[in-house]
């Protein structure tokens, strides 16, 4: 197939031919791709690579690239304490035909299978040691510092985002400030952790983000499944405990009762009545 998909039009890359963009990529880092490991999603492809390394190839508009750059996975390779696969190496270009451009990023192998998808419907079996490597992994980001600014789903988070998300789907007399931001994964849930050993992988959009992003993120991710729900927030409890962590929780809340709900999803239920609760506790101070 020689179709290319650089137009600056949104494309699937699950459906979309990439022939020309892997055979650019193994030039490039003159590594051979393994077709029968191949993971396509709608914005990025990977591959487990002949030298037992992985490549993830992400496709982004340019007016989907900050100032910042968007070498997210790259420069998460200096965090400390943080369990993630080792970064090697990277290729970047310009689509020569479109205002795009891809991004192959090499990395260690994962240390096993994702947990599942981003939204889960049944619990995991996830060992007490599982959920202490998430702990110390998210507290150690969120104690670190950076310049970086978070882009959950490619858009910059801002006090005017969190805001406008909120205000867009809750009413009420409450205040959405922002005290505290903090270093955050910004892409947190199940399709981009391993089980049984816990690594954390995906940074391309990591930054700067209010606390309890990531907490709130994974736990919305979770509601399909009370129990795990429920597991989320008692390990992360002091986020979402926190003032910032309850308008975070609204913030999480407002993707899945916002307008692109889809009316058989079954967070829909508990994201209402805990959205309610959490208002009440905001009201009150």
């Amino acid at each position: 197939m020689t179709l290319s998909v650089s137009t600056g039009q949104a494309v699937d890359l699950r459906v979309q031919p990439v022939d020309e963009v892997l055979d650019r990529v193994q030039r490039s880092l003159q590594v051979g791709l393994l077709p029968d490991t191949m993971v396509r999603k709608r914005r990025s492809v990977g591959a487990r690579t002949d030298r037992d390394t992985w490549v993830r190839i992400e496709r982004r508009l340019l007016d989907k690239i900050s100032d910042q750059g968007w070498n997210g996975t790259e420069s998460a390779a200096r965090l400390k304490g943080i369990a993630q696969p080792e970064w090697h190496g990277c290729v970047v270009w310009a689509a020569p035909d479109g205002p795009v451009m891809w991004r192959a990023d090499e990395t260690e192998l994962l240390p096993g299978a994702p947990v599942g998808n981003a939204i889960l419907s049944e619990a995991p079996e996830l060992p007490d040691d599982w959920w202490g490597a998430l702990n110390t992994s998210l507290d150690a980001l969120a104690a670190q510092s950076t310049r970086r600014v978070a882009t959950p789903d490619t858009e910059t988070v801002t006090q005017a985002l969190v805001t406008e998300s909120v205000r867009g789907v809750f009413s009420g007399d409450f205040d959405t400030t922002i005290e505290q931001w903090v270093p955050a994964h910004a892409d947190l849930n199940w399709a981009n952790m391993t089980a049984p050993a816990f690594s954390l992988f995906d940074w391309e959009d990591w930054g700067n983000a209010p606390l309890g992003l990531d907490s709130a993120s994974l736990w919305a991710s979770s509601l399909a499944v009370p129990a795990l729900a429920d597991r989320v927030w008692h390990e992360r409890r002091s986020d979402f405990e926190s003032r910032d962590g309850k308008v975070m929780t609204l913030f999480a809340c407002s993707k899945i009762l916002g307008p692109y709900a889809h009316p058989e999803d079954p967070r829909l239920e508990p994201a209402r009545r805990i959205a309610e609760q959490v208002i009440k506790e905001l009201q009150a101070g």
